[in-house]
């Protein structure tokens, strides 16, 4: 009996006369490609339907546990009603516990007050036990890997099991949900008619067929004899996943390419860099908040770097104390050498951009970096400690505003967004400054990073008396933008199925 015989028979005995096509491999013992293939034949012939559907599948993450991480927190926590936030690490046995504030509080197992925790009484409720929908979707996964959204549902009876997906949504590292595409295959009226017929009277024995075309049959001439089975190139097949470039790789390939192709020149500057070129040149005060402990990383071993030309150190702290040789009157305090001194982790590539003007500040000039930079940050959807940045500066004495906005539409147009936006925004060290925005189909606006000319506080000091445009943007967003994903860390993980997935272009 041939294959489609066999499928036949198997559908006229499923309920509903209807079966999965992972179902049909199982009963009949073959490859899912011949199931495929004999499916789609007899579809032409009018004797099942093929239905897809795509369903939700929740898989463990990475970082999967059978609770929690703000769970195991409840329980350290115990019964314990109010403390300190500064408390917390001693209590957890954790450096950082960020993420877990927030998600206390999230769940309302907490209440913020000041610096102090609070529990509520849905706290207490959660500490005698009780789960949410997301926590019992976690538990559920220690017995099973994977598992469809339907199944979930029939597992997890009276539970909101929806409302625990959304939960997760945003929690990839715990439980990554993907959508799977389910064919089923459904008996016509005129497939149940035909299978009637098989069962009452005996099926003629078919002349068998042969699928390969193999060398013995070559040698021996027996090629002549036998029947070959038809092929439909038109039928689906296995995936192929040859390798490939990683998907933000290319992002900054077409980034790097686009500014090479407007001219410009690239630079680049060490990750750890002098508190001077990161903050002190660009006229940032040295009391400023971004320069506190909370949202740079500093470096214990060894903590001062070298300054460069004296002379050119001098003209920046005379800019920060009175102004300098500039129309400004600085920032009114005592500029301070060892501050300047201190080594970090660059907040920013504008340093990469400050040091090439510093170097040759004489127009016409174009140049820009590509490169990570670091930030205090907590890690979620949206924020990374870790991430790259694209900066550009143009030095040219007829530059204007809308040379700035020509430059930086060109190159969105070049990574392919629809529309490009510029709305007036303050920066420190840009005067005017605006934010960009870009417009990306279904998703609408979204901020992609800040931009202006250089204040004379900035170029002055530096020996360049031109105007001098500068942006600084974020990559990974771009990144995310085009991949249709909404998960910064994404980018970074090491999921096989996604990185296999991604299009090689647009």
């Amino acid at each position: 009996m041939d294959i489609e015989s066999r499928l036949l028979l198997a559908l006229t005995k499923a309920p509903e006369q209807r079966l999965s096509v992972a179902e049909l491999v199982t009963i009949l013992g073959i490859d899912q490609s011949l199931v495929m293939a004999a499916g789609v034949k007899m579809k032409e012939a009018d004797l099942l339907i093929i239905e897809e559907e795509e369903i939700p599948e929740l898989r463990r993450g990475r970082n999967w546990q059978e609770k929690l991480p703000e769970r195991l927190a409840l329980e350290k926590i115990g019964l314990v009603s109010e403390f300190e936030i500064a408390q917390l690490p001693a209590m957890l046995g954790l450096e950082d516990v960020r993420s877990i504030v927030k998600w206390l509080t999230g769940r309302g197992w907490f209440i913020r007050k000041q610096n102090r925790l609070v529990m509520t009484e849905k706290g207490r409720g959660a500490l005698s036990g009780t789960l949410e929908p997301d926590e019992m979707i976690c538990a559920h996964l220690k017995s099973i890997e994977a598992i469809a959204l339907p199944d979930l549902i029939r597992n997890l009876p009276g539970i909101d099991v929806q409302e625990g997906v959304q939960m997760l949504h945003v929690r990839e590292e715990l439980v990554r949900i993907k959508k799977r595409v389910v064919r089923t295959f459904r008996l016509t009226k005129n497939g149940r008619l035909t299978a009637q017929r098989f069962e009452t009277s005996p099926v003629e024995a078919t002349e068998p067929t042969q699928t390969l075309l193999t060398p013995q049959l070559l040698t021996t001439g027996k090629w002549r004899e036998v029947k070959f089975k038809e092929y439909d190139v038109t039928l689906p097949v296995k995936a192929r996943y040859p390798g490939k470039e990683h998907p933000l790789q290319r992002i900054i390939a077409e980034a790097r390419r686009a500014f090479l192709e407007m001219g410009f020149e690239e630079t680049a500057s060490p990750v750890v860099e002098t508190a001077f070129w990161d903050f002190d040149a660009l006229f940032q005060p040295q009391d400023h908040p971004a320069r506190e402990l909370q949202d740079t990383f500093y470096l214990a071993i060894p903590k001062t770097g070298n300054l460069p030309d004296e002379k050119l150190v001098m003209a920046i702290a005379m800019t920060h104390e009175n102004g300098g040789d500039t129309r400004s009157r600085g920032w009114r305090y005592r500029w301070e050498r060892i501050k300047a001194e201190r080594l970090l982790l660059r907040t920013h590539t504008t340093a990469a951009t400050i040091r090439a003007l510093a170097a040759n500040p004489k127009p016409p000039r174009k140049v820009f970096c590509i490169g990570k930079v670091f930030r205090r940050e907590n890690i979620d959807a949206t924020h990374l400690p870790e991430f790259i940045q694209i900066d550009g500066i143009v030095i040219d004495e007829h530059a204007t505003l809308a040379t700035l906005f020509g430059t930086l539409n060109e190159f969105y147009q070049k990574m392919g967004a629809n529309e490009v936006q510029f709305r007036p925004s303050y920066f420190p060290y840009t005067e005017p400054s605006v934010e960009v925005f870009v417009h990306l189909g279904k998703l609408g606006w979204v901020e992609m990073g800040g931009a202006g000319i250089f204040r004379e506080e900035v170029t002055k000091p530096l020996g360049c008396t031109t105007r001098v445009l500068a942006w600084g943007l974020g990559l990974e967003r771009l990144a995310m933008m085009r991949f249709g994903i909404s998960d910064i860390r994404k980018l970074y993980w090491a999921d096989i199925n996604w990185l296999r997935e991604a299009k090689l272009c647009r």
